[in-house]
């Protein structure tokens, strides 16, 4: 059996074709939320050297040990969010890391740059985590701070033995132990804070500023938080360096290529320009539903030169109307109520035109054919035709009562 006309049962029916376009705005809307804060909502977990990271040389661990320790540690993940008394640790993965908009932003805060140490590449077997292919250059944690401070690295061998405190006020609980490799430093205006047993200065204060510089990051990583006196070591260093009345622990991810990015596309999600976005999406919304009601059926555009006697009538009209020569068809006008006039009193169709005339004068004595045809003959414009053919059609009205 044939299908009913309109029983809107094929694919493209009304609801269907609604139901895919509803689908599609939405995913095009979701399209360009999540294009605008993907890298807002990055998780981190891709092996680098930052407070994100479950890798070896991340740090983690040490964020979730503060957490679970009541030290409320922070995700930086803008600049201008680091204007803050806490203390901010700064974990830059190589030394071509520009720190200048950080550390202007930090100013007499109290900031530990941590130096990065290890050259690593992904593990295939474990996302997120990291093999050490070997140590980096010493010229790579070198230009972390340069020019500003001149640092020169220098690798020895551990064997577990404890470094040495030298500042003021040490908690009895910071006692680092060495790692393996260990990682110093030299630098003119860098004050020793923690070194190893030859003095080679591993914790430094730069100057008299609240700027300090840990030179091996293996003190306080992931690598070494695996060992319970390193982690415990490690938070007495945060509580150390942090200010008397700190509420909370900065960990900064800017430097590590994970902050807040800015586009426009983001500020038409953010306030206030999120008021202008959706009053045009609620305009784009109005305007869909009225193209869906719109007031009956859709109708179709009329032919430019319609078919038909009447449309070719009217089509000639408009044409003499456009070359201005309606007041030349006054003559023919008269032709025609003459003609009608004789078919009317079946008049000889032989007769001279001034025998006509006179017979068509004696037709209606009080309403004269000739000054009416006259008239229309010599009228100078519409208005003028117009009048003198609506008096040549009253008379011929008249002689037919």
């Amino acid at each position: 059996m044939r299908p009913e006309s309109g029983s809107g049962d094929g694919a493209f029916n009304p609801r269907m074709m609604l139901l895919v376009t509803a689908i599609g705005s939405l995913a095009f809307i979701a399209v360009l939320v999540l294009g605008a804060y993907a890298p807002d909502l990055r998780s981190g977990h891709n092996g680098g050297s930052h407070a994100l990271s479950n890798a070896a040389t991340g740090f983690g661990g040490l964020v979730q040990l503060a957490e679970e320790t009541g030290r409320k540690p922070v995700i930086i993940r803008a600049v201008a969010d680091l204007k803050n008394e806490d203390l901010a640790v700064i974990t830059p993965e190589d030394g071509s890391a520009n720190l200048s908009k950080i550390l202007d932003a930090r100013g007499p805060r109290a900031t530990l740059v941590v130096l990065p140490k290890w050259s690593t590449f992904p593990d295939q077997n474990h996302p997120g985590w990291v093999r050490v292919a070997r140590l980096a250059f010493p010229g790579d944690p070198e230009q972390v701070l340069a020019p500003g401070l001149e640092l020169r690295i220098k690798r020895s061998k551990g064997h577990g033995e404890p470094l040495r405190n030298l500042g003021p006020a040490v908690p009895k609980d910071l006692q680092f132990l060495a790692p393996a490799v260990v990682q110093s430093m030299t630098g003119g205006g860098l004050k020793p804070l923690i070194t190893t047993p030859a003095g080679e200065i591993v914790l430094g204060q730069v100057g008299a500023r609240n700027l300090y510089v840990l030179s091996d990051p293996d003190l306080i990583n992931n690598h070494g938080m695996g060992d319970q006196r390193q982690a415990s070591s490690a938070l007495a260093l945060l509580d150390y360096l942090n200010s008397t009345d700190s509420e909370s622990v900065l960990f900064d991810v800017t430097a590590n290529g994970l902050g807040h990015s800015k586009s426009p596309l983001k500020l038409a999600f953010d306030a206030p320009f999120l008021a202008v976005t959706l009053t045009i999406f609620a305009a784009m919304l109005l305007a869909a539903w009225q193209a869906l009601v719109r007031f009956g059926p859709v109708r179709r555009r009329q032919r430019a030169i319609a078919f038909g006697k009447a449309a070719l009538v009217d089509n000639s009209a408009a044409l003499i109307r456009k070359a201005g020569r309606e007041a030349h068809l006054g003559g023919r006008y008269v032709e025609v109520v003459r003609e009608r006039a004789v078919d009317l009193f079946r008049l000889p169709p032989a007769l001279a035109p001034d025998a006509l005339g006179a017979k068509l004068e004696a037709l209606n004595p009080n309403h004269s054919f000739s000054a009416a045809a006259e008239a229309a003959t010599s009228a100078r414009d519409r208005s003028e035709l117009v009048g003198a053919a609506q008096s040549l059609n009253q008379w011929l009205e008249e002689i037919q009562r």
